[in-house]
């Protein structure tokens, strides 16, 4: 586990501030992913990891198939697109959105 004793802090956020957290390491992915393999896989599995405590995330039973794809669009994305035709950058703008709304909410 790269994010240590996250979960329950994680359980705490709303869902625009946990999706907000996994854009920032879709970005790093993102910004890394021609330049250097080893932060871009570290910044791959943290968002995986991110992905995978939102949806264990009771709160969002009712929204665990967005979720779900939005990690299955990422996992595309990750290896090359051939699926969804998704690219991080992409991702990452969507990703953004989500901490634009935790952020106006503080």
């Amino acid at each position: 586990m790269f994010h240590k004793n996250l979960q329950e802090q994680w359980f705490e956020m709303s869902l625009a501030e946990q999706m907000g957290n996994i854009g920032s390491e879709v970005g790093r992915a993102a910004k890394t992913e021609n330049q250097n393999p080893e932060r871009f896989w570290g910044a791959v599995e943290r968002a995986l990891e991110l992905f995978d405590l939102t949806l264990a995330d009771e709160r969002w039973r009712g929204r665990l198939k967005e979720i779900g794809r939005a990690r299955e669009v990422f996992c595309d994305a990750v290896l090359g697109g051939h699926e969804y035709n998704s690219f991080l950058p992409d991702l990452e703008r969507y990703f953004m959105l989500f901490a634009l709304l935790a952020r106006s909410r503080v």
